[in-house]
């Protein structure tokens, strides 16, 4: 895989910079990373901000002949690719949280954002991912690569492992047997899987065992209700005794 990197100072979101560069024909492979964010967004419209250099903020652009099915695949890809890129840097294995944050115990890494972009050359996802490298956020929830390792990684060093890492899974992408590598990779890595956990949607919230995902990425919940399967939601990981 080919990939031509942008340094910006400062913009809004990278994840809107890029989506708007692949409406305009912009090719697979094309990478944005910023210093700081004014705007940057994270799942459910949460705000992810930091200080600059404190962070890896980038957004990278894939043009994948997935089906729509398949296509969370290409977020999978990308969440793997950085979760093993700070293991090759520091030696520390990191988690994931269901669907694609990058965790260590109970505590947040990383997040990652995705926008499917339908255009005239093509559909195109947009993969936003935001790593906190020395500080992170005052949550309690939040933590970064230095608190964790003692290693102080600049946003350009993670962001090259990370794009080496993720060449190859962007070849997995192609092949039937390539995604059911994917899928049993993700599957080893989400720390979810096994855990009680509060599911929260729309209509409230449900608690129960994470048990599996399935071939679409959907959390499979174990609960009182029976076995329920969810494509978007909340997922918090919960102590035995906090329920």
């Amino acid at each position: 895989m080919n990939w031509t990197i942008e340094h910006l100072d400062e913009i809004d979101s990278t994840n809107s910079y890029l989506t708007l560069a692949a409406r305009n024909g912009a090719p697979s492979g094309t990478v944005v990373y910023a210093d700081f964010q004014s705007a940057g967004r994270g799942r459910l419209d949460r705000q992810w901000t930091a200080a600059p250099g404190e962070a890896l903020l980038t957004s990278i652009l894939l043009r994948v002949d997935l089906d729509l099915e398949d296509l969370q695949l290409a977020v999978v890809a990308v969440a793997l690719s950085a979760r093993r890129a700070i293991a090759i840097l520091t030696g520390t294995e990191i988690g994931l949280k269901w669907p694609n944050d990058l965790v260590i115990g109970d505590k947040k890494l990383s997040g990652i954002l995705a926008e499917f972009v339908p255009a005239p050359q093509g559909p195109a996802v947009v993969i936003g991912i935001g790593v906190n490298l020395t500080s992170h956020p005052d949550t309690g929830t939040s933590t970064s690569v230095k608190d964790v390792t003692r290693s102080v990684l600049t946003p350009r060093e993670l962001l090259d492992v990370l794009l080496e890492e993720l060449s190859s899974r962007v070849d997995q992408l192609t092949t039937p047997a390539g995604r059911g590598e994917l899928r049993s990779e993700y599957r080893s890595a989400l720390d979810t899987l096994g855990q009680r956990v509060k599911v929260t949607t729309h209509d409230g919230d449900l608690f129960g065992i994470a048990t599996d995902v399935d071939e679409l990425g959907r959390i499979i919940v174990d609960t009182n209700e029976g076995l329920m399967t969810f494509s978007s939601a909340d997922v918090v990981h919960l102590r035995k005794d906090a329920e």
